[in-house]
């Protein structure tokens, strides 16, 4: 990895995440904020997180500085997450294949439907009233 500043975007529903990746000791900041602070004391998002960098051993080495804006917090931490791996995938080829393997590469494609013209939401109707 060259050192150049290079952004990785990342996305979960409409959340975007753009990552940059530096070498350091594993420091992750989200929005000028840290990672405990961000997420709280829910430990599943700051899990999703770390979980590319926890797999490829990688979590000391990089230091991850992560703008998010749009969507919840659980789609923020997908964002980030996917964002993590795509500039991970840069570093190596035995880096990326492990990280495609654990599935973090692919955007999960599930989005909120979009409400019906007509009707209540995006799939109930109005009762039927047959007179």
């Amino acid at each position: 990895m060259n050192n150049t500043k290079e952004l990785k975007t990342g996305r979960r529903k409409t959340s975007v995440a753009q990552v940059e990746l530096l070498k350091g000791k594993g420091e992750i900041t989200i929005n000028a904020r840290t990672l405990e602070d961000y997420f709280g004391g829910c430990e599943r998002y700051k899990a999703a997180v770390k979980a590319p960098l926890v797999l490829t051993n990688l979590d000391k080495e990089y230091d991850v500085k992560a703008k998010v804006n749009g969507g919840g917090v659980a789609a923020q931490a997908g964002a980030v997450r996917h964002a993590i791996a795509r500039s991970l995938a840069n570093i190596s080829e035995d880096v990326k294949k492990a990280v495609k393997k654990a599935g973090f590469l692919t955007r999960d494609p599930r989005m909120v439907e979009r409400k019906k013209p007509g009707q209540p939401g995006a799939r109930k109707r109005f009762q039927f009233s047959k007179r």
